[in-house]
């Protein structure tokens, strides 16, 4: 039996990726293994967005350099938007790779390992550039890879991604994704349906939809044009699925229908992740977003009267080309107008491929892209602060997705060990997505994997003992959940409650966490209704 290794960087769609190209290699027979030494094929799914995550890719590849000289067997790969965009480079690079492998070509992946294995020949499998054919030529060369699915490669049992568009077409300056990506495509909604009724079969609880700009998904079948308003209500009915979310959308196609969706559907989440990216409108220029900061205000103004319970997060970059100190001053003043719920912060670094590396010359210095990232960070936690602790003395309804990251770390055997051990349906799959910045505190998020700066190191499942007796499980432990409204909740609780909704009241709070205890009811005999289940 083969034994296979993976690692994986950066965002939701990477982590969706790992997962579907694990599920076809088990198909081969292949076991999963968190130890990279007892593994015969080795892979890492990569990120392009930032310089940081390609070399934290190369280094970890070169650690397998000479593991791969006392065992040249051993079939090593790079996979996904690094290699989509690097190509034959990695192997320049990293003479011992075996196979570089685009985000267009991942359904290829079990036969390619095979011809390595057979030939010992490299393996080369990527998609046209965006100017080596017709769009309709480039769009074919990036298959959407969406047939098969692995319960233990996701952040929770409860827990999927399911992806209802690839790539882009917005091509702004600082942006790789439309190269690494390929052109916009939507998938069909009956496929996407057909999905989400399998992962709700697995005992999935919440789906999230993935796009690069999630909300620009438009789709024609049997004659009929499909909005993402359309599709979250044909999948809202679901039964066992409990809260639909989506990400990541464009400011520009956030409409009205949309809004109503999430108004009038109770499953949905009323959160929404869209970036600002700067307030300057200058600078929105140069990056080529295709708004403007008055633009985002009006989109804001009518979220705020549609949906006024609904919380907002953003994205921005710091010292992108020629950002002047009035520029990043807009950019604090438009986190303090807005005040999102969190954002994500991120200092510019050139990429090649895009237009800002051939236009724009990166001239703001390292020391004063580092000096506004901290400051920019410091006005957005104070807001999220000041936000969540509006939410001390209120309940909130929780979808407990398990136990919190201390809990997961205790090593010590015990009764809590045992609790952890014996939780129903509970696994040790992917860790989440690292949140840069203002996100949640490390011991804040549910973790099934080792923590590795922006690096999601996705490790493959532990087996559980089942045979613990049954008083461990009602120990209470430390559990984490979201609102409806994406905030982070940890509670103490009985573990049973994993993959349920809670209600809890809130009695604390940090900027990135509120913290609270469980509701308890009390119910009549012969009232009809089920015990709630708590410690």
């Amino acid at each position: 039996m083969h034994r296979l290794y993976i690692e994986t960087v950066g965002c939701q769609m990477n982590v969706l990726d790992s997962e579907l190209v694990v599920a076809a290699l088990r198909q081969r027979g292949y076991e999963l293994t968190n130890d990279p030494h007892s593994a015969d094929t080795i892979l890492f799914n990569t990120c392009s967005v930032r310089e940081h995550a390609e070399h934290k890719t190369y280094s970890s590849v070169g650690r397998f350099k000479y593991g791969k000289r006392k065992n040249p067997e051993l079939v090593i790969g790079v996979i996904g938007c690094m290699a989509q965009k690097d190509q034959q480079q990695i192997f320049d690079k990293a003479p011992h790779v075996d196979l570089v492998v685009g985000t267009g070509q991942l359904g290829e992946i079990p036969d390619l390992v095979d011809e390595v294995r057979r030939t010992r020949k490299k393996q080369l499998a990527v998609s046209l550039g965006r100017k080596e054919g017709a769009r309709h030529e480039v769009a074919a060369s990036f298959e959407s890879y969406d047939p098969l699915r692995d319960p233990t490669m996701r952040p929770s049992p409860w827990q999927a991604y399911v992806r209802i568009m690839i790539g882009c077409d917005k091509f702004c300056t600082y942006c790789v994704v439309p190269t690494t990506r390929g052109p916009e495509q939507s998938r069909l909604p009956s496929e996407i349906h057909r999905e989400v009724l399998l992962l709700a079969r697995q005992g999935v609880k919440e789906i999230t939809l993935l796009g690069q700009t999630v909300n620009s998904y438009k789709v024609t079948e049997n004659g009929k044009q499909h909005r993402l308003s359309d599709l979250i209500a044909l999948i809202h009915d679901t039964p066992e699925i409990e809260r639909i979310k989506f990400v990541t959308n464009y400011p520009k196609d956030m409409t009205n229908d949309l809004l109503f969706a999430l108004r009038d559907l109770p499953k949905c989440a009323r959160y929404l992740h869209v970036p600002l990216q700067h307030g300057c409108n200058e600078q929105l220029k140069r990056m080529k977003r295709g708004y403007t900061v008055e633009d985002y205000r009006e989109m804001m103004g009518r979220i705020r009267d549609i949906l006024p319970d609904c919380a907002v997060s953003s994205d921005f970059i710091v010292g992108f080309c020629g950002e002047t100190n009035e520029a990043f001053q807009k950019c604090i003043d438009s986190i303090r107008e807005f005040r999102f719920k969190n954002s994500f912060i991120f200092k510019y670094s050139p990429r090649p491929g895009t237009k800002a590396h051939e236009l724009y010359e990166d001239d703001v210095p390292e020391e004063v892209k580092k000096r506004r990232n901290n400051e920019l960070l410091r006005v957005q936690n104070e807001i999220s602060e000041e936000d969540n602790a509006g939410f001390i003395g209120r309940r909130v309804e929780v979808l407990v997705e398990g136990p919190s990251k201390k809990e997961l770390r205790a090593e010590s055997p015990g009764p809590e060990s045992q609790t952890l051990n014996a939780l129903p349906g509970w696994h040790a799959g992917p860790e989440p997505v690292n949140y840069p910045q203002s996100h949640a505190a490390p011991d804040d998020l549910v973790t099934l994997g080792k923590p590795a700066g922006d690096v999601t190191g996705v490790t493959p499942p532990k087996s559980l003992s089942l045979n613990t007796q049954p008083s461990t499980l009602n120990t209470p432990i430390q559990l984490v959940g979201r609102t409806k409204c994406d905030r982070i909740v940890v509670f103490h609780g009985n573990p049973r409650l994993a993959g349920t909704l809670a209600e809890i009241e809130i009695d604390d709070v940090t900027q990135t966490t509120l913290m609270g205890n469980i509701v308890t009811r009390e119910l009549q005999p012969g009232s009809g209704g089920l015990l709630p289940i708590f410690a």
